[in-house]
This record gives structure tokens, sequence and C-alpha cells, in this order.
């Protein structure tokens, strides 16, 4: 059975949405950010050296970063299901869209994130993010133009990726002007899936998931 080790408010809920979409039986071991640090606790260091979240375990072998254990369980479990057919255009644009979630689509927004933490907030760096988020956020906008999900019709395990996104940028700048983009969260946080890994992973700062439990208990 898979093993997820999940870390509260980070991309593991992500996996753990994965796996829901999937309906596949997978056992949870939840840790907690240290209180102010924010940091990963000792236990999933001693897991891997990088200590970081999401961080599954399939037949004794630990897999890290949530594009590559996404693609793992698509391609073991997914039995044709949340990614389009190997070989075609669509599937070059999922796989483009699993690549971006993790690159150039979160580096404005952990620039933000350290400026403010290094009390650099207004500063040149902080107006360079600003600059280059703007153009991710305007991106998926306009990808989403065309459809639903970023696929068009079809909801794919990309869509999961990359909503951490704006989940995060919505903690940095305005959102709203992003219509397409905001009415695509909100459709996908509606999803039973979605619920049930809350349900199950625990509070998600960076979807109201307090709220969500409160609909669903």
């Amino acid at each position: 059975m898979l093993k997820v080790h999940h870390l509260n408010d980070s991309r593991s809920q992500k996996t753990l949405w994965l796996l829901e979409e999937l309906e596949l039986s997978y056992e949870l071991v939840a840790y907690q950010r240290h209180a102010v640090t924010l940091a990963a606790p000792p236990e999933m260091k001693a897991l891997h050296p990088v200590a970081k979240s999401p961080m599954i375990e399939d037949e004794s072998r630990i897999i890290i970063e949530s594009g590559a254990i996404t693609e793992h369980v698509i391609e073991r479990y997914g039995d044709g299901r949340l990614a389009p057919e190997p070989g075609t255009d669509a599937h070059e644009r999922y796989r483009q869209w699993l690549y971006f979630a993790v690159s150039s689509g979160m580096n404005a927004i952990m620039i933000k994130v350290y400026a403010r933490a290094f009390g650099l907030a207004g500063s040149p760096i902080d107006a360079a993010a600003d600059t280059q988020l703007a153009q991710v956020l305007a991106y998926i906008d306009a990808a989403l133009a065309s459809g639903p999900y970023l696929l068009g019709e079809a909801f794919s395990a990309a869509d999961i990726q990359m909503s951490f996104i704006p989940e995060n940028a919505q903690a940095l700048v305005p959102i709203d002007g992003y219509r397409n983009m905001v009415a695509w969260l909100e459709r996908l946080h509606g999803r039973p899936a979605f619920r049930r890994s809350i349900e199950r992973g625990g509070d998600y700062m960076l979807a109201g998931a307090i709220g969500l439990r409160e609909q669903v208990a």
C-alpha cells in the first residue's frame, strides 16, 4: 500500500487529493510544521536528507518532488485516468503544466515569500517578483479562457498540481482580476475528492479548509 508522509499546509495536500481522485487506498503519516520556523520536523529528515514534502513510499522506495510523485502515481495506478494519452499534443501540454507548477510558476511566489521573511517587502527584488507573478497569473488565466480546466473540458492531474500557485498567490497579491483563474480554483475546491483530502489530511490554510470541513461535516 502507498504511504504518504504528509506535512500540513504543503504540496503534499495535492498528493492526497490526487490519490482521492483515483480512489486509491493509502496510509497517511502526518507531520506538523514548527510553530515559529514552519520547518518540517526532524523525523522527515530521517526519511530523506532534503526533508521536503510531499514524500511517499511505494514498495519501500521513497519518492520526493510533487511532479515526480504525480507522474509515478499516474503511470502506475492511473489506469488511463487524469492524464491524456502519451504521445498526444494534449499530453505534451499536460506535462508542461506539471513542470511549470514547480518551476516558473512558483519562482516569483518564493521570491516574495523570502522578501517578506527578510524585511525586503517593497524592495526592487520584491517589485521584480510582482511583475513576474503578474505574468504567471495572466498566463494561467488566459489558458483557462477556452475551457473549465487547463486542458479544456478534461480535468487532469495538471489542474491539481497547478492549483498550488493561485492558492499561494492570493496571500501575496490580489487575484480577483484573474476571473477565469479564480473561477477555476473555486471549481477545483468544490470537487468531492478535494474535500475528502481535507477531511483526511487536516485543515489546509491555503484553501480556507476550516470552512470546507464545516461544510462537509
